[in-house]
């Protein structure tokens, strides 16, 4: 009996500490600052949350005006504007997206070479941020650019139905910007 506590109190205790360690299991990654999930999406152009700020304030993005097309009465004129402007956006992103991963495959190669120079490692890091900065602009871009091709209804609309009514977004009721 005395043994099976002991060996429940390892267990228990061996469990506290790996859950205290919020890197385990991450040493296996590639390229360990980035999931693969979060690789996926930079390589592919996904939103990840850098446009919040411009869809929750009335900014629609391209992708969900086309899903809601037919319920936002969008003429055929926007729809063809709309899908040239969200394939050019996505072309961008996937190429500001495939130097993102690089840019942090190279910090990841640095460190595992053993030999960290600082000049070096600041120009990595740089490179990074700055790539990070583009992928996002280029999302908040792409809002802004696509709220200039809808009208004051459209995006009311747009509003009602992404679920955002009773939200700041729904606060600017007749704002065009």
């Amino acid at each position: 009996m005395r043994r099976a506590v002991t060996v429940a109190l390892f267990l228990a205790a061996g469990s506290a500490l790996a859950q205290h360690q919020p890197y385990a299991g991450q040493q296996e990654r590639e390229i360990k600052a980035l999931s693969p999930d979060q690789t996926k999406q930079y390589l592919s152009g996904a939103g990840m949350g850098y446009a919040t700020p411009a869809e929750l304030n009335r900014f629609p993005g391209p992708m969900h005006v086309l899903e809601l097309a037919d319920k936002l009465g969008l003429t055929p004129e926007q729809r063809t504007t709309t899908g040239l402007l969200m394939n050019a956006h996505k072309a961008q992103a996937r190429a500001i997206g495939a130097k993102r991963v690089e840019s942090e495959r190279a910090i990841e190669m640095l460190f595992r070479s053993g030999t960290v120079d600082k000049a070096v490692l600041a120009e990595r890091v740089q490179e990074a941020a700055n790539l990070e900065g583009e992928y996002r602009l280029t999302h908040l871009e792409t809002h802004r650019r696509m709220r200039a091709l809808l009208s004051d209804d459209q995006v009311a609309s747009y509003v009602r139905l992404r679920g955002y009514e009773g939200t700041a977004a729904a606060s600017h009721e007749g704002r065009h910007h």
